[in-house]
């Protein structure tokens, strides 16, 4: 069974997280907290799969629970639920760990869905939030090119071409499992390239890797994830 920690201060508004969580999940054991202190002692007492984490709490900023989550618990999946969408919070929480970033005032259903997409590989990113993230490095200045060189070289924040090739399928949402399959390497070939990526790109998520690609020039946003169909 899977365990999920919820941390969201309003009772209704976390009520409603839990319900959404059962129907995208199933069978899942949920731990409710409402605070950053009652969150820490969650986490002390047991392992989560899945943490959905709200930024503004009577206690602090769900930002500095990602970081100790992110230290203490790095194969735990956080996920930000949230009514900021404003730049300064959504890259802070990418930075500091966060896998996905839901926006509160979608449907139900969209919510279920995004996070549905967490066992396929999928970042759970809300419409709006896709767009700002896109528009962000739309509008930086362009990294200036670089010059291809042999496989076995470093390249473009030192992954090499096999690595550039992994991150661009990871970034479109393809599992492990599918890389390997396309590549016609082992999924446990393509999961050692994946830890090398993010070692190589100092982050800690698909999400974060897929925004320092953009970010690097390695890859070109998708403007398929700028809809909201």
């Amino acid at each position: 069974m899977r365990n999920v920690l919820i941390l969201e201060d309003h009772p209704d508004t976390r009520g409603w997280l839990c319900t959404i969580a059962k129907e995208a999940m199933g069978t899942i054991r949920i731990t409710e907290a409402a605070t950053l202190e009652q969150a820490r002692v969650a986490l002390s007492e047991s392992h989560f799969n899945l943490a959905l984490v709200d930024i503004s709490l009577p206690d602090g900023s769900g930002i500095s629970l990602i970081q100790e989550m992110r230290q203490q618990t790095p194969e735990t999946f956080i996920v930000v639920v949230s009514i900021f969408d404003d730049d300064e919070h959504l890259f802070q929480a990418l930075q500091a760990g966060a896998g996905g970033y839901l926006l509160k005032d979608q449907a139900a259903r969209k919510l279920v869905e995004q996070l549905k997409g967490i066992a396929a590989g999928s970042p759970p990113l809300s419409p709006g939030i896709a767009r700002r993230i896109l528009r962000h490095f739309q509008d930086a200045q362009p990294p200036a090119p670089v010059e291809p060189v042999d496989q076995e070289q470093p390249t473009r924040g030192l992954l090499s071409e096999r690595e550039i090739e992994v991150l661009g399928l990871l970034s479109k949402g393809m599992n492990r499992a599918d890389i390997g399959r396309l590549l016609g390497i082992s999924a446990n070939t393509a999961a050692v390239h994946v830890k090398s990526i993010y070692r190589k790109l100092n982050v800690s998520g698909r999400a974060e890797a897929t925004l320092e690609a953009i970010n690097l020039g390695i890859i070109q946003p998708n403007r398929e994830t700028e809809t909201d169909d």
